[in-house]
């Protein structure tokens, strides 16, 4: 049978973030959520390990994060007691400085290089070990002109369900949720990939098995 997406968002439209995980984890069994530790992920995070403490959690350290984001990652780590699968290059960050000359700049052919290096390739990589079929992330709506067309929920040709469940709060929701909570968020953050955030660095683009 094959799934509807617009039922299934239709349905959780106006349901609470953890009433999507549950809803989620009922109709997958081999969930991960991924995060980078930018602002506002610790709710997603918090929201998948109230539900499952032992999900796995896919962090793709490019290796060019902020120290405020470092330890921020750290605090939420300890706090959360997360299940961290940690990922990196599989070159360290002064290889590749000392070949590209630095980060490329966004409009410099090598920046795609660049991007495969430190971001898709780990990412590949962590998908390919734990052979999800259930994918959480912090998608939002009104981040890119690309998260705009998505919602909740999609599911992919290749079986994977892909849940968002918190892609309609707001920035002033999200920092409810996380005083609420006790979380910390941080904005220190940089994404060396994206530089800036109407870009996407082609990891919610592409197929999840491609």
């Amino acid at each position: 049978m094959s799934f509807d997406s617009e039922a299934a968002n239709a349905e959780l439209r106006n349901q609470t973030p953890e009433a999507i995980v549950q809803w989620a984890l009922g109709q997958k069994s081999r969930p991960i959520v991924t995060t980078n530790f930018r602002p506002y992920e610790a709710t997603l995070l918090h929201a998948c390990a109230q539900s499952l403490p032992t999900m796995p959690v896919i962090w793709c350290d490019s290796g060019y994060n902020t120290r405020a984001t470092y330890l921020h990652a750290e605090q939420t780590i300890a706090t959360l007691k997360l299940n961290v699968s940690l990922y990196v290059p599989k070159q360290s960050a002064a290889h590749r400085d000392a070949v590209m000359g630095g980060i490329p700049k966004v409009d410099d052919p090598q920046h795609a290089v660049f991007t495969q290096q430190v971001k898709l390739e780990p990412f590949k990589r962590a998908l390919a070990e734990h052979r999800c079929d259930l994918w959480f992330t912090n998608l939002r709506k009104g981040q890119t002109a690309f998260r705009n067309s998505l919602d909740i929920v999609s599911h992919g040709s290749d079986g994977v369900l892909k849940v968002s469940p918190f892609f309609y709060w707001s920035d002033s929701e999200l920092d409810g949720y996380i005083t609420a909570h006790g979380l910390s968020s941080e904005t220190d953050y940089y994404d060396p990939t994206k530089v800036h955030e109407d870009r996407e660095c082609g990891l919610h683009t592409q197929s999840v098995t491609g």
